[in-house]
């Protein structure tokens, strides 16, 4: 089902890449205030081009990539290649080391109803216009969204062990985590690459954006070709692709913060039980360990005090939204309907855009925001599966917001894939 193709990156001159921490970059859409301002400060660091800035950011990126293309400081690959990417990272409690192992190729950009490329979440318009806007004036992806494809048999796993042994980049990110990346230039296992794929749809984990972004640009640039076969630059999207079976795949809990409510403490928890059983703790640094793997369970801090929240069985059936099965089962849907909508009054339209609600990955965070009167509750989650994720997938239904956080992120300034027709490698080049 899915056509990926190899792909001739831009990458940054040897002279530079000795240096490739300096060079790299979080993702648009998770580097920090603080973060951003000290990479500006960096005069060739990739966020020049992922994050530009200015009065017209995308046409002053296009301007400066020109810029470092003419001068050297990118040099595009001179053979076309499948870039093995692996992530090692740790956990905090756990002292395993994960791998998580995938390669960056460019893939077809499929529109959603040709449902060879499945989404889990909804996207904002203006995000998806700003990464238009950067593709169409740059016509170039500065970074990898993230995709799954199912492979139980592990076939290519061999190929990229044996590749990512000869690494040519290899550095710790502002996540700590030890990236590195290696290059298969071999004819025949670029082919079995391309073969294991096409059989497959992918699942959207992350960068749901980006990869709008670039499906819109392709309806556009179809619509202005009376030529249009398929095969041009525009057609194609840079992804990191990873196996789902792979154990070391994680996804990460977001939890809730809110600054305020308007209701006391004790009007909360009265109407919590209409709902849930409610069984206060002495520990709130424990909430997160006493709802693991417990279904339809939370964590609540709220103003100094900690309880455990567990969603009485029986009512579950009062959910009316109209969600498929998949997603009215997931532990987020039951929150957001029976805390947001049902306790706090807030409809489930309006919840995208609540005043005060926050999204936070770390648990010890949540607590402190609390504490300190930066919020007035927390409510802790469990991490979403990945038989959910593809369940909700393949359902055609869409998550609530904020549900998964595939970890680690991928970094932006390894390399950087051009869909100029003359810097790009087509479809039937690719099978020569």
């Amino acid at each position: 089902m899915a056509e990926i193709l190899p792909l001739k990156a831009w990458r940054y001159n040897e002279s530079l890449d000795q240096n490739i921490e300096e060079l790299t970059s979080p993702l648009f859409d998770v580097v920090s205030t603080k973060q951003r301002e000290a990479l500006y400060r960096k005069s060739v660091n990739s966020i020049h081009l992922s994050v530009p800035r200015g009065d017209a950011p995308a046409e002053e990126a296009a301007i400066l990539l020109q810029e470092w293309k003419d001068n050297g400081i990118l040099v595009q690959d001179s053979l076309p290649g499948i870039y093995v990417y692996y992530q090692y990272f740790r956990l905090p409690g756990s002292d395993k080391e994960y791998c998580r192992k995938g390669f960056i190729c460019n893939i077809k950009a499929y529109d959603w109803s040709e449902q060879v490329l499945l989404r889990h979440e909804n996207t904002i318009p203006t995000a998806v216009n700003d990464r238009i806007d950067l593709l169409e004036k740059t016509e170039l992806n500065t970074s990898p969204t993230h995709g799954l494809y199912t492979d139980p048999e592990f076939i290519l796993e061999p190929f990229m062990d044996e590749s990512i042994k000869s690494p040519i980049y290899e550095t710790e990110d502002y996540q700590g985590v030890r990236d590195v990346l290696a290059i298969i230039h071999d004819n025949t296992v670029i082919e079995l690459f391309l073969k294991t794929l096409e059989t497959r749809q992918i699942l959207l984990a992350d960068g749901h954006h980006r990869y709008e972004g670039s499906l819109e640009y392709r309806k556009k640039m179809t619509s202005l070709n009376p030529d249009h076969t398929g095969y041009e630059a525009y057609n194609y999207h840079l992804m990191y692709l990873t196996n789902s079976e792979h154990d070391d795949l994680r996804i990460l809990p977001t939890h809730r913060v809110l600054q305020q409510i308007a209701m006391t403490d004790e009007e909360f928890l009265h109407q919590l039980e209409s709902y849930f059983v409610v069984t206060p703790k002495e520990d709130p640094y424990e909430l997160n360990e006493v709802i693991l793997g417990k279904k339809w369970a939370f964590g609540l801090y709220l103003s100094g005090n900690a309880y455990k929240l567990r969603l009485k069985p029986e009512i579950h059936n009062q959910i009316d939204w109209m969600f498929p099965d998949e997603v009215k089962d997931l532990d987020l849907t039951v929150m957001h309907y029976f805390v947001f909508e049902k306790v706090l009054g807030v409809l489930r339209e309006e919840q995208r855009d609540m005043p005060g609600l926050s999204y936070e990955r770390n648990f010890t965070a949540c607590i402190s925001k609390v504490d300190t009167g930066a919020a007035r509750l927390a409510l802790i989650t469990n991490e979403v599966s990945m038989e959910q994720v593809k369940r909700v997938c393949h359902s055609g239904a869409i998550m609530p917001q904020k549900s998964t956080f595939f970890y680690p992120k991928v970094i932006c300034g390894f390399l950087f894939s051009s869909i100029k027709e003359d810097e790009f490698i087509t479809a039937p080049a690719a099978c020569l």
